[in-house]
């Protein structure tokens, strides 16, 4: 399918999606955990749904949803991972496969983890190395998926790579605290460290307790046993970051439900934002980014439950004075997105560093920011080695992109589009539902100065 995003000023507020990221991890700790689960604030997304018919699958017992649905229980299994031989689908969720996959060897019987689309060609190799060491059988096609795991685990000491991806750590971290006995895990080369601290947050609120060791060693205690908690779901900084680069290109944007004490790695694009000039404001929950020339009457704001639509007369947007950056996105790199959107309006040469960590994303990002850009301007984007070069303040033309099945990339389409005359037609623009169904509903009514609904 396809969707034509116009140009337009965008001004008003949103309120975001709870964080998938953290939400999964929430939804597999109450797997493991003994009692009910409560969550509050659990937005509707493939990646979650996938997430929560997985973890059924392997025992747990969802109590309460809706659709979409904003409180959730979950009934646990207290480590007893389904005795029958299943298949679990993990849809197109990175996190929930690579976390899941050690989670079903918690189970004596053969278990079967498959997915669909780009998950089926993103590697599993990892576990074909690290999972025979625990005397896991292990089983994939060529390292691609279904994968076969089969169980339990001989828990020992181990020495495991963390330079693909912190999700497979963050897997061995959940199940190392069932062993009898105390443990280590030594990491080499990780990545995006503060996804092992979004780990070792979620699983502390379940009471267990992990030492951190600069994240080269990690010390497990043994006979650790998860407890069911409530926890509401802050909202997710990811989808964050597109609105507020579209108000730092395009008007003003204000976000709701993001916390400034977040540990989600991709809080990182306030500092960008700020190095490249925008304006920006916030209170506790809630961010405002504006362009640098951006203007609008005091009176413009409104609570998000108000029926008054503000006087657009006296908004206006200029052309843009924000100014180029560089930036390391090694371990962020869900910001590259967002972050070529932004430096295209940038007036100058921008920087990204930390291309080598999207290759096995839903698409490879390097590649189809580089190819779906082009069509705007074919010299805005060059690749040298492990950095992005993106060139700024170039004239942008209308043009059909694509997607590639990828979220990310067309939430960094619709953004741009904002600012090229004759807009941008996306195709495969559903691929936001993986991570953010809302979000064109949410972009259209900004650019109608109109409050979107929760």
């Amino acid at each position: 399918m396809q969707v034509k995003v116009e140009k337009g000023e965008v001004s008003g507020m949103v309120s975001v999606p709870s964080s998938k990221s953290i939400l999964q991890r929430y939804i597999i700790a109450a797997l493991l955990a003994e009692g009910v689960t409560e969550l509050q604030n659990v937005s509707h997304c493939d990646d979650t749904l996938a997430c929560l018919a997985a973890v059924e699958a392997l025992g747990a017992e969802p109590l309460k949803d809706s659709k979409p649905f904003r409180g959730l229980q979950i009934k646990g299994c207290s480590g007893k991972i389904n005795s029958s031989a299943v298949t679990i689908h993990c849809g197109e969720s990175g996190l929930a496969l690579r976390m899941l996959a050690s989670v079903s060897s918690l189970s004596e019987n053969k278990i079967t983890l498959t997915g669909k689309g780009s998950l089926l060609n993103r590697p599993v190799d990892f576990f074909e190395k690290v999972f025979p060491l625990l005397n896991i059988k292990c089983n994939s096609q060529n390292g691609f998926l279904p994968l076969e795991i089969q169980g339990p685990p001989t828990f020992k000491n181990i020495s495991v790579d963390g330079s693909l991806s912190s999700q497979f750590l963050s897997g061995l971290l959940m199940i190392f605290p069932f062993a009898k006995e105390d443990h280590v895990i030594e990491v080499k080369n990780l990545k995006s460290k503060q996804y092992i601290d979004l780990t070792l947050q979620v699983i502390a609120a379940f009471g267990i307790k992990i030492e951190n060791d600069n994240y080269k060693k990690f010390f497990i205690k043994g006979n650790q046993t998860y407890k069911a908690c409530n926890a509401t779901i802050e909202g997710d900084w990811s989808a964050a970051s597109f609105l507020l680069v579209a108000g730092a290109t395009a008007g003003s944007v204000t976000v709701e439900n993001i916390s400034a004490d977040s540990l989600q790695p991709d809080k990182a694009i306030i500092d960008v934002l700020k190095s490249a000039g925008a304006r920006i404001s916030s209170n506790k929950n809630s961010l405002t980014v504006q362009s640098p020339n951006f203007q609008f009457p005091i009176s413009f704001f409104q609570p998000p439950s108000s029926n008054l639509k503000p006087e657009t007369s006296n908004l206006k947007l200029q052309t843009s004075n924000l100014k180029p950056f560089s930036f390391d996105a090694t371990d962020c790199p869900d910001l590259f997105p967002p972050l070529v959107a932004l430096a295209v309006q940038c007036k100058g040469t921008s920087e990204i560093t930390g291309v080598e960590r999207l290759i096995h994303k839903e698409s490879n990002r390097a590649l189809a920011l580089q190819q779906e850009f082009s069509k705007l301007n074919e010299n805005l984007i060059s690749i040298e080695g492990n950095k992005m070069i993106i060139k700024g303040g170039l004239k942008l033309k209308s043009a059909v992109c694509d997607s590639h099945n990828d979220h990310r990339i067309a939430m960094a389409l619709a953004v741009t589009a904002l600012n090229v005359e004759g807009g941008i037609q996306i195709k495969g623009y559903e691929a936001v539902n993986k991570s953010y169904p809302e979000f064109f509903t949410h972009i259209e009514k900004l650019k109608q100065h109109l409050p979107p609904s929760h």
